[in-house]
């Protein structure tokens, strides 16, 4: 199972470094011009610094959203909660396709189209159900007995929360933000909709890139975006103390 999903990226990543003029594999020979070629095009550069901008963004308002709306769900009883954690939930199981079109519309309409911010809320819809997920999965098996002990002994129950259940769940909420931003850096389908000239995340560059050039660039490029992705989730780790997460 880890050949089946690993072995395509390391096929992209081996490509990147050949020195053929074509896209293929095994490559003819080692070379860093593709490289070379990728950080000396202005587009690119562009679309990589908006993108990892957007996707820092979105994991940190969709981590704040959602680990909210996950504590409403877990801990609230209130009536209709089951309907609103349908809608909650709902961008998972819409294809991204129609979830675009019915974004490009709504910010036709409210004059927003092709700006920052339509991309950025459009990011921070399609990826807020993964944090309410992982936040909640960790919730539901959380002793609330501990942040009422914590309440007893003259904690405020804001500082019970973020001491006692923040420091338990935190797997759950970290993981879900490295969901946000993976998810949002290399969205594509959503993007296509809500993006303009100004305004081209990595990917749709990219893909604009591919119709006139299929040469060794492109695997660079997903070089690079795998090694963002890869270097993001391995720094928080580090940082909030989820070696058991990744094995280091």
């Amino acid at each position: 199972m880890y050949a089946f999903l690993l072995v395509p990226m390391l096929v992209v990543v081996v490509a990147a470094f050949n020195s053929g003029s074509f896209f293929t594999f095994p490559p003819q020979g080692f070379s860093l011009r593709w490289f070379a070629n990728f950080f000396a095009r202005r587009e690119f550069m562009q679309a990589l610094r908006l993108s990892t901008e957007l996707a820092l963004w979105t994991a940190v308002l969709s981590t704040l959203a959602g680990t909210l709306a996950a504590i409403a769900l877990v801990r609230g009883r209130f009536r209709g909660r089951g309907a609103v954690n349908a809608f909650v939930t709902s961008p998972l199981l819409l294809p991204q396709i129609l979830t675009g079109v019915a974004m490009l519309q709504f910010f036709t309409l409210v004059r927003l189209h092709q700006t920052y911010w339509a991309l950025l809320i459009g990011h921070v819809v399609v990826t807020t159900p993964y944090v309410v997920r992982t936040v909640t999965a960790t919730l539901t098996h959380f002793d609330l007995a501990l942040e009422e002990a914590a309440q007893s002994l003259g904690a405020h129950p804001v500082r019970a929360f973020l001491e006692v259940t923040l420091g338990v769940i935190k797997p759950g909420v970290v993981a879900g933000a490295i969901f946000a931003f993976a998810i949002s850096f290399d969205n594509f389908t959503l993007s296509l909709f809500l993006t303009s000239s100004r305004l081209t995340p990595l990917p749709i560059e990219l893909f604009a890139y591919l119709k006139y050039s299929f040469d060794p660039t492109a695997a660079a490029v997903s070089a690079v975006a795998i090694g963002v992705a890869l270097v993001v989730v391995l720094g928080i780790a580090r940082v909030v103390g989820l070696e058991e997460f990744t094995g280091f």
